[in-house]
């Protein structure tokens, strides 16, 4: 299983993403399984906390990139549909009902900094390193934007999006991506699981609703930024920059 889904008698589930061998890295198995996943929790009554997590080395090295060379490969319309399943991916965790708390640790790259970003609360571990590299691969940061940006506003989205710099826990915690860094991730996690299941979890519900309609009200973020991705993984430069790093060599660009 390409998910992992383990909840407690006191109403506590651990979501896990489980394929440690590419470092969690998300192909269309795992996308369906994390979406199908939200949203059946987020319409359990007796859940009352959800905590994301990934096994082995590093929580998500983002996209798998022979799963995006496939999607390359097809049509521009073939290619927006596949990207659109992964919009709706992120768009559940996001507007899942009940509060989730990332647990992060190891590498978070590219779409594992927008699963980051679409937790409530992120905890990560000192030695955590992150990145928006889509730009060295010759892709945009398209489906992850928006969470991303709500979360570390537009001055670091600019200099990291573009850049495609790797940045530390630190860095992660100044721009608002996490909220705290700890040793014990599962430690550090009981007082804010405590906090969350002494709140009215209606009212959890409802205060993450209002603050996405606030904040989205009449956008389609979802069809705007899955088109774009589409385009650009089918683009010259997409092609290449994601063949280059499979073949482990330099990417020319035609410039």
């Amino acid at each position: 299983m390409s998910v992992l889904i383990e909840s407690d008698r006191e109403g506590i589930t651990r979501v896990t993403l489980n394929r440690p061998e590419v470092h969690n890295a998300f192909n269309e198995g795992m996308i369906g399984d994390l979406k199908d996943a939200f949203s059946d929790l987020g319409k359990q009554d007796g859940i009352r906390v959800i905590v994301l997590n990934g096994a082995g080395r590093s929580f998500s090295a983002g996209a798998d990139l022979n799963w995006m060379r496939r999607a390359a490969e097809q049509d521009e319309e073939m290619n927006r549909d596949d990207a659109r399943g992964l919009a709706e991916m992120f768009e559940t965790i996001n507007a899942c009902p009940k509060p989730v708390i990332g647990l992060v640790h190891g590498g978070v790259f590219g779409g594992g900094v927008g699963l980051a970003a679409c937790c409530d609360v992120v905890i990560a571990a000192p030695d955590t390193q992150f990145g928006l590299t889509e730009v060295r691969l010759g892709v945009i940061p398209a489906v992850i934007s928006p969470f991303v940006l709500s979360k570390t506003g537009m001055s670091a989205s600019r200099r990291y999006m573009l850049s495609g710099e790797r940045f530390d826990a630190a860095e992660a915690l100044r721009i608002g991506l996490i909220h705290q860094i700890a040793d014990d991730l599962e430690a550090a996690s009981k007082p804010l699981i405590a906090a969350f299941c002494e709140a009215a979890p209606g009212a959890i519900a409802d205060i993450k609703d209002l603050l996405a309609d606030i904040a989205h009200k009449g956008t389609d973020l979802g069809g705007k930024t899955s088109s774009r991705i589409a385009h650009r993984r089918a683009s010259d430069e997409g092609r290449e920059g994601i063949a280059a790093f499979l073949e482990k060599r330099k990417p020319h660009w035609d410039i």
